[in-house]
């Protein structure tokens, strides 16, 4: 089943089903009138929500073309954003830059931040900064959708919880990433709006792929229309989806719609930019000025600026897109 949320002039939006091959959708509004209320009544409503989803897969009731232009975040503002670090070859690469703490990598225990949520981006909506000295990055990373996780869930219970999956541009601010982390009290300023697919899936959709609570599928990113990297998004996730939220859940319960991002997808290889047509490359540009830095002692790669554009999309192994793609262009706030 996937899942998407329209505008409609109201924060939380119109919630839609859409078809298998997200090119049309059918209204969800007799069942719950956006995502959130379908998640507090996930008993009642995931069974509706599929009874329509296989009736629009069938063509067996009326449809309207899908635009993932008009989608905004399947949850356009949540109770809670949680970002863990499940990919440790991320945290090796970027534990180098200044304001990093080398003492915090550890393989037992995950790390983790809380993101705003008040305010979460759709996959065509810009990313907006003040200035054109931000140093923009972009991460791509999974993220599930919850219901209600007890505190100190089992890793059973942890992966019970997971109700949708989706894909993020968890977008970094880097120039100001040094000030956040000496202040002591973790990321703000550096964390501007998370973007997000247009869909959500059930974790079912995804078959195969699905195993161990880790999505095994290829994340693409495309820069201004070149390839920067396509890791693949199973084979380095060192702490599962059940881990991460296993761990957020030590000293308190998760309430229903937490989000919970994976970290930036990130697999562990000796290449740099530019990377052949079947590299793997990187997921952040943060990764790559790193290799840089190492094999030709300075970075070559520059941040986004004003006019960038990146695409973040999951295939699965036919090429097929499974979430649909996050596609946005850098703007300078005040700017057309």
């Amino acid at each position: 089943m996937k899942l998407a949320t329209l505008r409609n002039g109201r924060p939380d939006g119109q919630l839609v089903v859409v078809s298998n091959d997200l090119t049309r959708y059918a209204s969800a509004g007799k069942i719950a009138p956006h995502l959130q209320a379908a998640l507090d009544n996930w008993a009642e409503a995931e069974p509706a929500l599929r009874t329509v989803a296989a009736a629009l897969d069938r063509g067996e009731i009326a449809a309207q073309v899908f635009d993932p232009a008009l989608a905004m975040a399947p949850l356009p503002r949540a109770y809670q954003w949680i970002d863990g670090s499940g990919y440790l070859s991320h945290l090796e690469r970027v534990r180098t830059l200044k304001g990093s703490r080398n003492e915090e990598l550890q393989t037992d225990r995950p790390l983790m931040y809380q993101g705003a949520s008040d305010s979460l981006s759709g996959a065509h909506d810009p990313i907006i900064v003040a200035d054109d000295d931000s140093a923009v990055d972009f991460e791509a990373e999974l993220a599930a959708i919850l219901g209600p996780v007890p505190m100190r869930p089992t890793k059973q219970d942890a992966a019970a919880s997971i109700r949708l999956l989706t894909v993020i541009n968890d977008v970094s601010l880097r120039r100001l990433v040094v000030d956040d982390l000496q202040n002591g009290f973790g990321f703000f300023h550096a964390k501007p709006s998370t973007s997000f697919a247009p869909v959500a899936v059930t974790p079912d959709e995804l078959g195969l792929a699905w195993q161990d609570t880790r999505v095994h599928l290829r994340i693409r990113i495309t820069v201004n229309g070149k390839l920067f990297g396509q890791p693949d998004t199973g084979k380095d996730m060192h702490f599962n989806f059940a881990d991460l939220i296993a761990a957020a859940a030590q000293t308190r319960q998760l309430g229903c719609g937490t989000i919970m991002g994976s970290g930036t997808v990130s697999n562990r290889h000796d290449e740099a930019l530019p990377i052949r047509k079947d590299g793997i490359g990187f997921a952040c540009i943060a990764e790559a000025r790193t290799v840089e830095k190492i094999r030709y002692g300075k970075a070559r790669t520059s941040f986004l600026k004003a006019g960038d554009r990146v695409d973040i999309t999951v295939v699965d192994a036919h090429e097929v897109v499974v979430f649909g793609s996050i596609n946005q262009v850098v703007k300078l706030l005040g700017t057309a």
